[in-house]
């Protein structure tokens, strides 16, 4: 179904974004800003001398890894290490020693290019135009122009032209992430029917973190706008995470190791280390190099798993060993609170994402009563990009079949039925009827400009490029529809990013990788 398209995002990676939007205390906005830097910020001169090439850089030509046919150089390492080797150090992070930190920076270089191998495979592109339009809804959303967004981001010490290179990587994942996952992931009705039944008996789930006590908040030197006002948004989460993944087909001895080790990391967790330092040294998750910070969400948006651990969790906080498919996982509460929520597709997105937001949709109501909205009944045609079909093409082999629908030489849903690789193809590319905020941004702004009857011209989202016809619209009473959106998007988001990681996984699996660098290491270590 279409409705694939919901607008189902997670936060985005930017750490700074969620310093900038997320509301949360500045003692906590503090704690992420890395991210934008860690993905691809100039040192600072003095740290030119922090970290030394890797002993044996003559090995294989100075060759570190290849992945499928790309060379992750020996030189680009060491850089890389450099970067973050300062990173860490300006957020007070323990830099880990230089084989640590070489095998933790040679592991993100890996997977950020099976990424973007795969963004290429499937055609996924994003231009300097994208990148702007990202960064004039950050803005405006933050209630600030560029300019002065440009300033907040250059006064964190992160290179203009290296924020703009994080977001567009940003953006390629969030799309390959929405391409490749989250149309495998299906809510039944019988679950939100479940979930609703559970909200209703027990009004703390779901939705009761808004509930719950909030923490005294602390004295801010600089408090943000946002953060004057009274807090009225969703209990906010922010938590970090160390990962000790458990490869797949392991045996119970290998378990019982990576048990031991899981067990050794949380002691020292739980006596007092610095939990930044332990995950930039000993995590194998995505985020292990910004100190395991994973984000900010509301509890219902963290996975299930997580959000039994940390329920009774307060600030500072780490919870007992998770174990999931992926491994055993160590949660730590960086901080909780509650937030104004920004305007955007949802009333559950506590920050930006780089994706350009649609005014505010009507939220559910607190109290009893009907929620009147303009519902629009359309269809539409999809066609994908990859490889072989380029954008521009794509866009043409769209405007041919408009022309034909114009001039009244073919009907829209034979034409669906012929060219559409949507699943609604059968149907004739029928949606049914569609509240607001049901797709994603490019979509719905192209549908609402339209009247009934009219046909858009093509327009492109994360899926591909459309052709939309509206062909009615009527207002509806959707206080039990909202509430089910509501609930899909809960279960939804608790499932997305397991998934993701899972899909990244299998994709890591299947790429050809040869870690040079580690088989030079264990030659070393052998001859010792």
């Amino acid at each position: 179904m279409m409705r694939r398209l919901h607008s189902l995002r997670r936060l985005s990676g930017s750490a700074l974004l969620l310093a900038l939007c997320a509301g949360l205390p500045a003692a906590h906005a503090a704690e992420p800003t890395g991210r934008a830097a860690n993905n691809g910020a100039k040192a600072a001169p003095a740290a030119q001398k922090t970290t030394p090439a890797p002993k044996g850089e003559q090995f294989v030509d100075g060759i570190a890894a290849v992945v499928d046919k790309d060379v992750i150089t020996l030189r680009e390492l060491r850089d890389a290490s450099i970067r973050i080797s300062t990173e860490l150090k300006s957020r007070g992070i323990q830099v880990p020693d230089d084989q640590t930190l070489q095998h933790q920076v040679l592991q993100r270089l890996i997977m950020e290019r099976v990424q973007r191998h795969e963004a290429d495979r499937l055609g996924i592109r994003v231009d300097d135009a994208q990148v702007d339009q990202a960064i004039q809804t950050i803005a405006a959303r933050n209630k600030i122009s560029v300019a002065q967004l440009r300033g907040e981001i250059e006064k964190s010490g992160t290179n203009w032209d290296t924020y703009r290179k994080s977001l567009r990587d940003e953006i390629r994942t969030d799309r390959l992430r929405q391409r490749a996952v989250d149309s495998t992931i299906v809510i039944s009705d019988t679950e939100v029917d479940a979930f609703l039944k559970d909200q209703r008996r027990n009004p703390a789930f779901g939705a009761a973190p808004q509930a719950q006590q909030q923490p005294q908040p602390q004295a801010q030197p600089e408090p943000a706008p946002e953060q004057a006002a009274a807090p009225s948004g969703p209990m906010l989460y922010a938590l970090a995470q160390i990962l000790v993944r458990v490869p797949e087909g392991s045996t119970p001895e290998q378990l019982a190791v990576l048990r031991k080790k899981a067990e050794d990391i949380l002691a020292r967790a739980k006596r007092g280390d610095d939990f930044a330092s332990l995950a930039a040294a000993s995590s194998d998750g995505p985020e292990a190099l910004q100190g395991g910070v994973m984000g900010v969400r509301p509890l219902d948006g963290w996975p299930d798993l997580f959000v039994k651990a940390i329920g009774n969790l307060q600030k500072g906080q780490v919870s007992n060993l998770i174990q999931s498919g992926n491994g055993f996982h160590i949660i730590k509460v960086m901080d909780r609170g509650t937030a104004q929520p920004a305007p955007g597709r949802t009333a559950r997105t506590p920050a930006p994402t780089p994706a350009p937001q649609p005014a505010a949709r009507p939220q559910a109501p607190a109290q009893q009563g009907p929620t009147k909205v303009m519902q629009t009944r359309a269809r539409h045609i999809l066609i994908k990009t990859s490889t072989v079909m380029s954008d521009e093409t794509a866009r043409q082999r769209l405007e041919q079949v408009r022309q034909r629908l114009v001039s009244g030489g073919a009907k829209f849903e034979d034409m669906a039925r012929q060219y559409s690789q949507d699943a609604t193809a059968p149907q004739g590319g029928e949606l049914g009827w569609l509240n607001p905020g049901e797709t994603v941004p490019p979509f719905e702004a192209a549908m609402n400009a339209l009247k009934p009857g009219e046909i858009s011209p093509p327009i492109q989202s994360p899926f591909g490029w459309h052709l939309i016809e509206v062909e009615e619209r009527r207002e509806h009473d959707a206080t039990d529809d909202l509430a089910r959106m509501k609930a899909r998007q809960i279960l939804f988001e608790r499932r997305a990013q397991p998934a993701f990681e899972d899909w990244l996984e299998q994709l890591r699996a299947q790429a050809y990788v040869d870690n040079r660098l580690e088989k030079q290491q264990k030659i070393q270590q052998n001859n010792r």
